[in-house]
């Protein structure tokens, strides 16, 4: 005899392996999920869509890379945009020969493409004598005759390392420098041994037509038996020097430097005469 009524799925879970059953929707889920995702990424290509980001790191007047790689083919098409500077036009390359007729004086001999890679795909840029005003994002643009397009944002990071910091004495003040730095550089007083003096000191930044930062700090020196050191650091980098009496007619200053990874090496020991 049938019976009309709603199904007790409770009573049915009850006779199953209900673990199973979860595990096998849950599989169907991600399934459903890896498909979507890359009917999604299949759209964006035909469309041009695809972006993908990475980020460099460049120092100061030396040559960096900026990464970009696409599929390959022939006739290819690559152009390079500094997008934060207002979608300046860096490089750009087609009918198998760079075309510069665009391209911002700013970056005039100072781009260049490996064209016995273009075919394999790789559309790198090479921007040499790194400036600040280089900072920012850029846009990679690729597409090749079958219709393909990527787009490629990177992230360029500038950095002028803090290269040598310089200490003088004159009587009791002590004063410390630093030139030809970026970003934006801090400096700090300390003594050897740690000691509970107030370090009186005054510091002062300069920025220069190269949008780098000097700066200059004095101390008045309250203790002749102690060593006083001054640190200049940025997030990239930071070196410090260190300034000893050896004896009542001579001086002794100890550098030593370090990266973000407080990695230290032996800068050097300079004596100067009082």
């Amino acid at each position: 005899m049938r019976h009309r009524g709603t199904v007790q799925v409770t009573d049915y879970f009850s006779s199953v392996n209900v673990p199973g059953i979860r595990l096998w929707v849950i599989g169907v889920i991600v399934v459903i999920l890896i498909i979507a995702v890359g009917l999604v990424l299949c759209c964006c290509r035909r469309q041009g869509k695809i972006i993908s980001y990475s980020e460099v790191s460049c120092v100061f007047r030396e040559s960096c890379i900026l990464p970009c790689s696409f599929q390959g083919g022939t006739d290819v098409v690559i152009h390079w945009t500094q997008v934060t500077a207002g979608d300046l036009h860096v490089h750009s390359f087609y009918h198998n020969q760079d075309q510069l007729a665009y391209q911002v004086q700013r970056f005039r001999d100072r781009t260049s493409l490996f064209k016995d890679q273009i075919s394999r795909g790789n559309a790198s840029l090479q921007l040499t004598g790194v400036k600040v005003q280089d900072q920012g994002r850029y846009k990679c643009h690729t597409s090749v005759i079958r219709g393909n397009k990527d787009s490629i944002n990177i992230l360029f990071f500038f950095a002028a390392p803090v290269d040598q910091v310089d200490l003088q004495q004159v009587e009791n003040r002590i004063t410390c420098s630093s030139e030809g730095i970026y970003p934006e550089p801090e400096l700090t007083w300390s003594t050897s041994p740690p000691s509970n003096l107030n370090l009186q000191h005054k510091t002062t930044k300069q920025k220069t037509e190269q949008l780098l930062y000097n700066i200059r700090s004095y101390l008045i020196l309250s203790d002749s038996d102690l060593g006083y050191s001054c640190t200049v650091s940025t997030r990239r980098n930071r070196k410090r020097a260190t300034l000893w009496r050896l004896s009542k007619h001579k001086l002794c200053v100890f550098s030593i430097s370090a990266n973000v990874a407080l990695s230290f090496y032996l800068r050097g020991f300079i004596f100067t005469e009082t």
